[in-house]
Parts: C-alpha cells; structure tokens; sequence
C-alpha cells in the first residue's frame, strides 16, 4: 500500500481519496476549504455515484506538511492551484517521490515540470465522471471512466507503473501512453464542447446535446479545437469531432462541468485552461477560433459580476 497525498479534493479530488483510502491506501486530502477539511476529519468522506456509496476514515488538513514524505503527490486543484500547490508539497516530496498533475485543460504539468522539472512530472488525463460536491465531505460521480497516464517528457517507466498501480488497486480503470500529450488534447476538445457551452446556458451535457443551438455552439467549439490541435501536429484520434464528442457527452448526460458549477456558485472558472486556451493556441498559428473566442468572452462578461 502506499501514502498518497491529494492535493485539492474538490469533486475529483474526493472521489480519488474516498476510493483510494477504501483500498487501504493511507491517504492524505489536503484542501484550502475548511468546512470540507472539518467534515472529512470529523465525520469522514462521503462519495457517493458510479462506484457506490462509501463514507470513509482519512487524514485530512490545510496544510500539506502535516503529511510528512509520501510515496505519491497528485496536484488535483485547478490550474490556478498548481502553483499554490506545488509550493505546498516541497515538504512532503522526496527524491524518489512521484508527482502526478491532473487538470482540465492546458497549463497545469506544465507548471508542475517548471517547479520539480520535466524529468519529474507524470501526467493523468481524467475524463467521463461528471463529479460534484453535495456539500462538505460529501462528493458525487456520473460516471467511471478510465484514467490515463503517461510521463511529461519522456517513456513509460518504473515511476508510471508504481503511479498505475495505486489507482488500479483502488478500482480505477487504467490505461497508460507514450505520448500523453495527445491524450491531454483528446480529453480538451471534450472539455471545450461541454464545460464553456454547459456554463453559459445552464443546461446540463444531454441537454447541451439535445438542445439544436446550444449543439451547434458545441460542436462548433470543439471542431475548432480539433483544427489547432491537428494544425500543432498533436496526433488526436479523431475522424469526426463532433462525433467524438456526441459519444463521449452520451455517457454522462446529467453532469454539469466543474465550470458550470463554478458560476452556479458565482465563483470564476478555469475558463483560460479550457476554451480560452484554443484562440491562444489558434493564434500562434496563424488561425482563429471565433466560437470559443465568444464562449470565454461571455463567461468572462458574466464573471466581472461576481
């Protein structure tokens, strides 16, 4: 068994320390939401969904240091807690330690490369759970899709099948690549149907999917994200995005993205690390991308509310 510290236990976050430390992993949540922090420490973490109903014992707290050195550091904040997060595990990281960065979107390993180095860093790639907070110490998941793994720079190695085995003897679905990157792409063009289209109106993915405007704005937002991914020479296996993503978006009709959730709560998003990230990538290739343009700008719009 080994000793995990989850950086940021969100949704997705509790889902991997409930399942992890009901496997008899010793299990650290690290969360900066003290309510959240309270409620696991007291009563415990409830997750409830596609793998069941649980309430389980862990360890939980603010502060990261409180861990000691740990086998396995996961950065599961949003991006703009990578950085946060990465000074927070300095203490707890030993040189054999593995550190593994799960965002949505572009950005956050990139961080973590330039915090530990490239050498250092595993990449996952998380998609199809639809998770959500019920309240403190209480998540819920959609669905159980794979999580996938593969290294920053670099081949699978030693660290990746140690990172693999955790999850897998935790029930996750695994599956590891050499080219991780492409599978970051794959997981974006998801993200920018769904997250950026489902925050703006509201609708849930099957609604999104069965609404005719609100697909068109879907469908529009990930084909061009699959263009500039294509055009970077990022070998996604795609032949139809919008078929990609109608089959992918099937599989968790009731979900809300994290977005969505964020400005239900009127709290910002992650929207630069989602659809915002396509026109800045469009346009180091000379290219545009006019519906995501407009999807940040209106999510943008209606967080100078907030």
């Amino acid at each position: 068994m080994a000793k995990v510290a989850i950086i940021g236990t969100g949704a997705m976050g509790s889902v991997y320390a409930a399942l992890m430390a009901d496997h008899g992993h010793e299990v650290w949540a690290v969360d900066t939401w003290p309510e959240h922090v309270a409620a696991m420490r007291d009563k415990g973490l409830r997750v409830e969904g596609a793998s069941g109903d649980r309430t389980v014992s862990l360890n939980a707290t603010a502060n990261a240091a409180d861990a000691g050195p740990v086998d396995l550091a996961i950065i599961a904040t949003k991006l703009d807690g990578v950085a946060p997060a990465c000074d927070a595990i300095q203490p707890i990281v030993r040189d054999d330690t593995a550190i593994l960065s799960i965002q949505n979107g572009l950005g956050g390993p990139d961080i973590a490369a330039a915090a530990f180095g490239p050498e250092r860093v595993t990449i996952g790639v998380v998609g199809g759970f639809g998770a959500s907070m019920k309240g403190p110490g209480h998540a819920h998941h959609n669905g159980m899709e794979f999580v996938r793994l593969g290294e920053y720079q670099g081949a699978l190695n030693d660290r990746t099948a140690m990172i693999a085995d955790v999850w897998e003897s935790s029930g996750f679905k695994v599956l590891s690549f050499d080219d991780i990157h492409k599978m970051v792409w794959e997981k974006l063009i998801c993200n920018c149907a769904y997250s950026g289209p489902c925050t703006i109106t509201g609708l849930t993915v099957g609604e999104v999917m069965a609404d005719a405007n609100a697909s068109a704005i879907s469908q529009a937002c990930a084909a061009e994200a699959c263009a500039v991914a294509r055009a970077k020479g990022i070998a996604v296996e795609i032949d139809d995005p919008v078929d990609y993503i109608r089959t992918f978006g099937a599989k968790i009709p009731n979900a809300r993205p994290s977005m969505a959730q964020d400005h239900e709560a009127r709290k910002r998003c992650e929207i630069d690390a989602i659809n915002g990230a396509i026109p800045r990538e469009a346009a180091a290739l000379d290219m545009t991308a006019p519906v995501n343009t407009f999807v940040m700008q209106v999510i943008k719009a209606r967080e100078s509310a907030f």
